[in-house]
């Protein structure tokens, strides 16, 4: 971390430090690190390809419209995001609903098995 010249530095570190870095993560653990991987997230958000670069590096992370562009395409960043923000209930109830939906899945297909 370098030192600032000017402003206030605050204890603990730069939390936008490990925000970038989760949803780094969380990009490449949906969609892979490859350059076509960074080509999608730019037709995603509309964020220029270098700004994507540094979103998958962990340097910088997502700011406003493009967070929620990469929310609504991405269930890694949308859990990413709920747990940065302290909703693991959130990301919890989302994962019932899955399980909830294929085990409906199941069941239908079982039942057209045995007709």
């Amino acid at each position: 971390m370098s030192v600032p010249k000017k402003g206030k530095v605050f204890p603990g570190g730069n939390e936008g430090d490990r925000y970038a870095v989760v949803i780094a993560t969380a990009l490449r653990q949906d969609i892979g690190g490859t350059h076509r991987a960074i080509k999608t997230v730019v037709r995603w958000t509309g964020a220029s390809e270098r700004t994507v670069k540094y979103w998958f590096a962990g340097t910088s992370g997502p700011k406003g419209e493009h967070l929620v562009a990469l929310a609504h395409h991405s269930d890694a960043v949308l859990e990413a995001f709920l747990r940065l923000a302290g909703r693991q209930q959130a990301v919890a109830v989302g994962k019932v609903f899955d399980a909830r939906d294929m085990l409906l899945q199941v069941i239908a297909l079982l039942q057209s098995a045995m007709e």
